[in-house]
């Protein structure tokens, strides 16, 4: 059995199909659909049940037989100003969590997070040196990688944390305003035929990546048992959002782009620049190459389209 935290979510459900794409469907997908939205990225999915985040943290030992957890539940809101919330659900229950695992034999891969990186002036690498997270959301993810540093060593299971830059891709649909730009530019130029732009975009430059590789480097893991510890899951290369804007300009025609004055609640929280280091998971020997920017927008704005066909 396999149990998938977060598993009706963005990542969380595209981890979910991949495991079906391998033969996986004795999953569990843990979630809480309070956001009733989010069922429609189970709808498609072959999962054995599904079961309330309440229910299953609150009664842990009853669930037996589980090979491995992929742990992607979390408030990913990174605007979210209520800590207390944010620690409970980002720090504590991922602690409780990870010590059931290593006490009953089981495999735990786990989201962490860019966003520990700070504004990336000491660089992007899996290290204490690097890592000065701008917000609570972020402190969390730092918080619990610490943790897991401290545990790792003396761990009978394979841990591992994959810290996301900025992904983009199908079943981001739900998360609002935290949705990648690429979904929140496709609906500006739906409603507006344009695109807004912070100035200054043509200088914050952001790792993306396409959801598609995050489930590939999950499961690269989830096929190594015996490979531990902390990795990026980026591509390595840090692009614009400006460049975003002109890849879809090029995409869906004539849209116009326009830029608009920063807001003043973002300075101080805002990362201007994400490049992930990528030599910790080369040398765990992942060698598969990322999706092109290009490429994954290309790919995503037409899964959009054919979602909107499919409603008609």
């Amino acid at each position: 059995m396999i149990i998938v935290t977060g598993g009706a979510g963005f990542i969380g459900s595209n981890i979910v199909k991949g495991l079906n794409d391998l033969g996986e469907d004795r999953i569990i997908v843990v979630d809480n659909l309070k956001n009733a939205e989010k069922v429609k990225n189970l709808s498609s999915l072959k999962i054995y049940d599904y079961v309330d985040k309440e229910y299953f943290v609150n009664n842990l030992e009853s669930f037996k037989g589980v090979k491995v957890i992929f742990h992607q539940g979390a408030c990913t809101n990174t605007m979210e100003e209520d800590g207390r919330y944010v620690m409970n659900n980002n720090y504590e229950y991922s602690k409780r969590l990870l010590n059931f695992c290593m006490d009953s034999g089981i495999r735990f891969i786990y989201a962490s997070s860019a966003s520990v990186y700070g504004d990336g002036k000491r660089g992007f690498r899996e290290e204490r040196e690097c890592e000065r997270p701008l917000n609570v959301y972020a402190y969390s993810k730092f918080l619990f990688d610490e943790y897991v540093r401290r545990v790792m060593e003396s761990s009978p299971v394979q841990i591992v944390g994959l810290r996301y830059f900025n992904v983009y891709g199908p079943g981001e649909g739900h998360k609002g305003r935290m949705a990648s730009v690429v979904y929140q530019f496709y609906n500006q130029i739906k409603r507006e035929g344009k695109i807004r732009l912070f100035e200054g975009s043509d200088n914050f430059k952001r790792d993306f990546i396409y959801v598609k590789d995050v489930v590939k480097v999950n499961l690269f893991f989830y096929e190594r048992e015996k490979i531990s510890g902390i990795f990026n899951c980026g591509t390595g290369r840090a692009r614009s959002f400006l460049d975003v804007a002109e890849i879809m300009r090029e995409i869906c025609g004539n849209v116009e782009i326009e830029f608009i004055p920063f807001p003043e609640e973002l300075k101080g929280k805002y990362q201007t620049y994400t490049c992930a280091d990528l030599e910790r998971l080369k040398e765990a020997g992942y060698k598969d190459k990322f999706t092109s920017l290009e490429e994954g927008i290309r790919d995503y704005i037409g899964r959009l389209r054919e979602e909107e066909r499919d409603l008609f």
